[in-house]
């Protein structure tokens, strides 16, 4: 692996080269990878624009995140930074760095949108930017060009599988009752929780230790934080669009204030239950924590999809789905 590190080395460092003139829009490229981005406009998508993209597009990023957090784990690879104290980095990361969530988010995501919305110059627009997000990490010095590459193909592989099997099985769940279906929600989350436990497992207990040289920076590394905010967030949406439909559903509809308010008082909602039940968790990785992260995030997903629609109906911002 030396090779592809020295490589990768030198490779950012020819993209840094290129001028300072790139910082700006490099950082705003890989902010629209980040999971900040995703909380913001995937609420607004389901919310006011289109519910059914927005919920495809909302568990697509669970699943994608769910499996990153496993790869990562399981490769626990280093970031270039990590590696070479003289290279400059624009950001700085906790997680272990192959593949590069980022570049995986990029392709299943946007892939998603423009698959759904069959578009030529929709697809365009979304390679464009997968690709843009992927270099902007490479350039900020958080990933090795394999890392993004690695990234970009199960990317591609997780979109290729929703796009073939979404519309079956979605069919297929939508006939179960609504218990059947939320029980469903929580077998695939915790299946989808075991590849991510596997590594976390084996790296635990064959008391790996990261090279004396970067180990400081993989101190957090090991970790299954991410694959839990994942997976108790897929458990939630899930529920909770099951639990929303069986009342009927709702329609994205209405006026530019409805659409507005919707918006603020559903992200008042997912921000409260967010910061607000962390204050109160335990933190750390011990099963107490594991396991209250898991059901923040699930209650997380089950407002975005349930509880903030049923408010809305209530609140009279939206209607019933006709």
């Amino acid at each position: 692996m030396q090779s592809f590190y020295d490589f990768g080395i030198q490779f950012v460092r020819g993209l840094q080269a290129l001028g300072e003139w790139q910082t700006l829009w490099m950082k705003i490229f890989s902010f629209l990878g980040t999971e900040e981005f995703y909380m913001l406009g995937l609420p607004l998508l389901y919310w006011c624009l289109n519910s059914a993209l927005g919920m495809r597009m909302a568990v697509l990023l669970m699943v994608s995140g769910t499996l990153n957090s496993a790869f990562k784990l399981f490769f626990h690879a280093p970031r270039p930074y990590w590696i070479d104290n003289t290279l400059q980095a624009f950001a700085e990361e906790t997680s272990f760095g192959l593949p590069s969530g980022h570049a995986q988010n990029a392709v299943a995501m946007w892939g998603s949108m423009a698959a759904h919305l069959k578009r030529n110059w929709i697809w365009l627009i979304a390679s464009l930017l997968a690709f843009l997000i992927g270099i902007s990490r490479i350039y900020l010095g958080v990933h090795f060009p394999h890392d993004v590459v690695a990234g970009w193909l199960i990317g591609t592989i997780i979109l290729w599988l929703v796009v073939s099997f979404w519309q079956p099985i979605s069919s297929w769940t939508a006939k179960q009752s609504l218990s059947r279906q939320i029980l469903y929600a929580f077998v695939l989350s915790l299946l989808l929780l075991l590849p991510p436990i596997a590594a976390f497992s084996w790296l635990k207990l064959s008391n790996w230790q990261a090279p004396t040289d970067w180990a400081a920076f993989a101190s957090q590394a090991v970790s299954l934080e991410g694959a839990l905010t994942s997976a108790g967030t897929l458990l939630g949406l899930l529920a909770g669009v099951a639990w929303m439909n069986a009342q009927g559903g709702f329609s994205t509809q209405g006026t530019l204030r409805q659409q507005t308010l919707r918006y603020v008082v559903g992200l008042v909602g997912v921000l409260a239950i967010r910061y607000g039940l962390k204050a109160i968790f335990p933190d750390g990785e011990a099963w107490l924590p594991w396991l209250l992260r898991y059901l923040r995030y699930a209650l997380i997903g089950f407002w975005v999809a349930g509880g903030a629609p049923w408010l809305f109906l209530k609140l009279r911002l939206a209607v019933h789905r006709l």
